[in-house]
């Protein structure tokens, strides 16, 4: 034996002894218990955190990004609107992620603002999020628009819609394609009142308009070879532009997605303590499912009766392009609207919650204009809607609010008892909802990117704030 060999051999221990205190630590490390329960917790539940990677194997192909940037700048473009003053970024504003900037949105006659600053008559609800809309299988507040299979993707048993439209639009391939011939047809979103009364017919003059833009038939040509090749742009066209946009804002990898996915260092401890009380005690995932048809967009896509206080605009007909709902036209009946059904009055379709941190204003009407207060609301609804006051509202939003005994008489059973947490309580669970639910990519300076610079038609682009 040489002193080499000697030599080699203690260096070889040396650097095995230093490798084994290295990763003893590791080794010894035991599973925080709570992640360890979380874990457990969205395993029953079924909550993977991968639902965006399903996206494109769900439509079978990858997203066009060509025609997706052709979506976005009809997106922005008033040229869909025959009032010739709004566009869909109007009501849905990169600003807030794809959502309203208004409690209750100002449609047509606004003032070519988007932000705090719009003015304008306004409509019956707040325009609801696009992000992530994709996986959703039932489309607005009172979910008039649905795949009946309940998956948006699966157009097989047809998707239904108010008349005059009811399933003919069965045969487009998603649900988003069939909702995008709708906006230009609404009088108080973009239509206007002097507009054409039938829907086709208002389509077939929007299709006309961006014909007539050499700018845009050279783009739809690059997407569609009959358009290449001569032959006029139809409303499908359209359509299928303006969703392909719309799936390209699919931003589904929040905190809670990666946790699910492993890495357990993605949520803070204030958050998981929030995820545990929403799928535990708080009782959330009742109706914020995350599984099966929810497509983990954490709502059960069915209609509940919340008791959210009735917000109106003021008696003066000049503020509203929209008749409200009961004996003095200040409520607003939801699901019963499109059922006729009594029983249905005042349900709205449950909220999808994640990226919603980025609202300015919550449920159907934005009476709230807080996370933590629409939280604080789920939480003991009776007292908080007997005690809510309109006063933070935009002025025209301040005046006398419908009634609220019928409403309160029509709540949820699973509102009917107050949930009793502590302060600290639901500050963890408005962490977990707030942050845990947001994705990074979904960030207004991000999402302001989207915002074009120029438009092929040569309108003026709205003034985003």
């Amino acid at each position: 034996m040489t002193l080499r060999w000697i030599g080699r051999t203690l260096v070889a221990l040396a650097a095995c002894l230093a490798l084994t205190l290295l990763f003893a630590p590791a080794a010894r490390a035991k599973v925080s218990p709570i992640d360890e329960e979380l874990a457990g917790t969205l395993a029953r539940h079924g909550f993977t955190g991968e639902i965006e990677s399903t996206l494109e194997s769900r439509l079978g192909r990858k997203i066009d990004k060509k025609l997706a940037k052709l979506g976005r700048e009809l997106f922005y473009d008033s040229i869909l609107g025959l009032n010739e003053d709004n566009s869909c970024s109007g009501c849905h504003s990169p600003t807030t992620g794809f959502a309203d900037t208004q409690s209750i949105s100002i449609g047509i006659e606004n003032n070519g603002v988007v932000g705090p600053g719009r003015a304008g008559p306004r409509n019956q609800r707040r325009a609801p999020t696009v992000i992530n809309s994709a996986f959703y299988p039932a489309l607005m507040w009172n979910s008039r628009f649905f795949a009946v299979s309940g998956d948006p993707f699966d157009n097989g048993q047809g998707f239904s819609f108010t008349s005059p439209e009811g399933t003919s639009l069965s045969s487009l391939p998603h649900l988003l394609v069939a909702q995008a011939f709708i906006p230009p047809t609404e009088i108080p979103e973009m239509t206007g009142y002097k507009a054409p009364t039938s829907h086709d017919v208002v389509r077939e003059e929007v299709a006309e308009r961006v014909n007539r833009v050499q700018e845009y038939r050279r783009r739809f040509g690059r997407s569609f070879e009959a358009v290449k090749r001569g032959k006029p742009i139809t409303y499908e066209m359209i359509a299928i532009a303006i969703a392909e946009f719309e799936m390209s804002l699919t931003f589904a990898d929040a905190p809670i997605d990666r946790f699910a996915r492993g890495r357990r260092s993605a949520m803070t401890l204030a958050q998981k303590r929030g995820a545990l009380l929403f799928f535990g005690e708080a009782r959330c995932v009742g109706c914020h499912a995350v599984s099966g048809e929810s497509n983990e967009m954490f709502s059960d896509f069915q209609a509940h009766a919340i008791g959210v206080p009735q917000i109106a605009p003021t008696d003066d007909p000049a503020l509203s392009n929209v008749v409200f709902d009961g004996q003095n036209a200040d409520e607003d009946f939801g699901l019963e609207q499109v059922t006729g059904d009594p029983a249905d009055r005042y349900k709205f379709r449950t909220s999808p919650l994640r990226n919603v941190a980025l609202q300015p204003t919550f449920f159907h009407n934005g009476a709230f204009a807080s996370l933590e207060g629409a939280i604080r609301h789920h939480l003991d609804v009776y007292r908080s809607a007997t005690e809510y006051t309109n006063d933070h509202l935009a002025p025209d939003l301040q005046g006398k609010m419908g009634p609220l005994a019928p409403v309160l008489a029509a709540v949820d059973p699973l509102l009917q008892e107050p949930i009793d947490l502590t302060e600290e309580e639901i500050g963890w669970l408005c962490a977990f909802v707030g942050e845990a639910l947001l994705d990074p990519r979904a960030a207004p300076k991000r999402l302001e990117a989207l915002i074009p610079a120029e438009l092929p038609s040569g309108r003026a682009l709205h003034d985003f704030e």
